[in-house]
């Protein structure tokens, strides 16, 4: 897509983010984890505290994005360069950063200190990693810009999660090959996402350390340097987690392991919803075309895209990777989903419902070509005589 000169000043049209305000909720919605411990410290005795974030996370949102619908608004192209040159949302970036560190050292010291039932401890692990999986969010923002301090700080805040090679995989890796069967971020028509996750968690890992190899071995140094951004990344990791163990026993140990497993597999989930079955032509060279907005499902739901940065306007980030969230943009006819993340994520943990709802739309969004559709290739044949498909020359 071509780039657009702005306007002088005096002529550009008069424009403000409707949203600009609403995006401060980004920075206060991680400390809403805390409500159930904050509530039991006050004297709560009901623990139903410790299940209010969780409903709210899962529940509420996808209910409000139901009832708000969605937001097809986008900002003039002549604006775009004034709103990325606005230092305001990337402060918003930033300031989340310590929400984020301190509602989960909260919850993790509370767990570990505190004797709770099953469910309550269940409870507050589960909605803590689903606050880290948002901090991955976050750092995947922050790790798609050109400035070093906000590489650096995506970096730092993925540590946080021992997930420090994931910018390294998202930006050089998926980037690159999203939409194709050899993406392990990419998940295919007719996978579940129990399937996925033993693809994609493991596959991310081995592609960002050899992505880091190769850039360091061009630069004539080690993989096992300290400038390989995986070690800078564990290091964090390993001083944070080994520091708590070593502060609180080891009843943090089983903390730590859910709340990290689970933010990991939030975003394993949007990476399984972002590019279900959508699938890059290969061309006669060998290499596959470049990636559109059509190789992305997209969603314009207000409410949880406010929350997530507007990731879910996935389309146009894919197309433009270093355009900034309140920069990104909706086309029409994209392939669309018809909820925003938190509700396509509990679909898709139902494996039935989660095929039942987008194997009719792969199918829609592609025009049944079956060279556009990624099919997992034990699924192919039933797929192809579900829905009437044939090869095509």
């Amino acid at each position: 897509m071509s780039a657009t000169l702005p306007l002088p000043t005096d002529q550009q049209p008069a424009y403000r983010d409707r949203k600009r305000l609403m995006w401060l909720l980004s920075v206060i919605g991680p400390a809403g984890v805390t409500i159930g411990p904050v509530a039991h410290l006050l004297g709560a005795t009901s623990e139903a505290w410790f299940f209010v974030s969780i409903a709210f996370f899962y529940g509420v949102i996808p209910l409000l994005d139901w009832l708000l619908g969605e937001d097809l608004s986008n900002p003039p192209e002549s604006v775009v360069p004034r709103l990325e040159a606005d230092r305001y949302y990337r402060w918003i970036n930033y300031a989340v950063v310590p929400v984020l560190w301190g509602s989960l050292l909260f919850n993790c010291i509370f767990v570990a200190t505190h004797e709770l039932s099953w469910m309550a401890w269940l409870a507050t692990t589960i909605i803590t990693g689903s606050m880290l999986g948002f901090g991955l969010n976050l750092s995947h923002e922050l790790g798609h810009k050109k400035d070093w301090l906000g590489r650096k700080l995506g970096l730092f805040n993925s540590a946080l999660g021992g997930y420090g090679h994931f910018s390294i995989e998202h930006n050089r890796g998926h980037h690159r090959h999203v939409a194709t069967a050899e993406d392990p971020a990419s998940s295919k028509m007719g996978e579940t996402i129990y399937r996925f996750v033993f693809r994609e968690m493991p596959g991310a890992f081995f592609r960002a350390w050899d992505l880091e190899t190769e850039r360091l071995e061009r630069q004539g140094q080690s993989p096992w340097s300290l400038n390989n951004e995986i070690i800078q990344a564990g290091l964090v990791t390993l001083g944070l987690y080994g520091g708590l163990i070593a502060a609180f026993g080891p009843k943090m140990v089983p903390v730590l392991a859910v709340v990290a497993f689970w933010g990991a597999f939030q975003l394993t989930s949007a990476n399984y919803i972002e590019h279900y079955g959508l699938l890059r032509r290969k061309l006669p060279d060998g290499r596959y075309e470049r990636c559109e907005p059509h190789h992305s499902w997209n969603s314009n739901h207000i409410i949880s895209n406010l929350i997530v940065f507007h990731l879910q306007r996935h389309s146009d980030h894919h197309a433009n990777p270093t355009r900034s969230y309140q920069s990104l943009r909706n086309f029409p006819e994209l392939p669309t989903l018809p909820s925003g993340y938190f509700g396509m994520f509990l679909a898709a943990y139902v494996p039935p419902i989660w095929f039942a709802i987008m194997d009719k739309r792969v199918i829609a969004a592609t025009g049944g070509d079956v060279k556009r559709i990624n099919f997992l290739p034990a699924q192919r044949a039933r797929l192809m005589r579900q829905f009437g498909l044939r090869e095509q020359p």
